[in-house]
């Protein structure tokens, strides 16, 4: 578990079903992300069940305040995607419920995990990107120290990635 004054990051459980659909379902939220926004409390908890399994590297953002799950931070082996990744380099992705929007949060969390990957790991450097109509996740990553490639891709393996650029960063550890 990490923290800061106003987030943990922590596991995923089982239990924060409800609460993901509640934020996820938000037709504002996944899309900006390149994931479908959810259909169902049951879909939620799938994705609890496969895509935040990996309690090393994917965490819930809980907002202390509240003890809710608002969002999620993790990072992965290099996928399918049309990042230009290198050889075993993770991409890294996060989001955050709308409510919680343009308030610090995500970058809070992002530096929490770098931290940990720092002082967890070997890995040397992470990519990740955003599609280009989403500029604040971009703020973001610039903010915790990546720094645009100059290279802009297009993903249609993403949601509603069709014909929309995505700029790529990366931060070398």
């Amino acid at each position: 578990m990490m923290e800061t004054e106003r987030i943990i990051l922590r596991p995923w459980r089982e239990s924060d079903a409800e609460v993901l659909y509640k934020w996820a379902s938000d037709p504002d939220v996944g899309p900006r992300a390149g994931w479908p926004p959810h259909a169902s409390v049951q879909e939620s908890l799938e994705i609890i069940r496969t895509v935040f399994k990996d309690a090393t590297n994917t965490w819930a953002i809980e907002w202390k305040e509240s003890g809710e799950a608002i969002g999620a931070m993790g990072y992965g082996p290099s996928c399918d995607c049309a990042l230009p990744a290198r050889e075993g380099e993770p991409i890294c992705g996060y989001w955050v419920a709308k409510p919680y929007w343009n308030r610090g949060i995500c970058t809070d969390a992002l530096r929490l995990m770098i931290a940990h990957i720092k002082g967890t790991t070997s890995i040397k450097s992470l990519i990740s990107g955003h599609f280009v109509d989403n500029p604040a996740s971009g703020r973001v990553m610039e903010k915790c120290g990546f720094v645009p490639t100059g290279e802009t891709v297009f993903d249609p393996s993403q949601y509603q990635g069709e014909g929309r650029p995505i700029r790529v960063l990366r931060l070398d550890l």
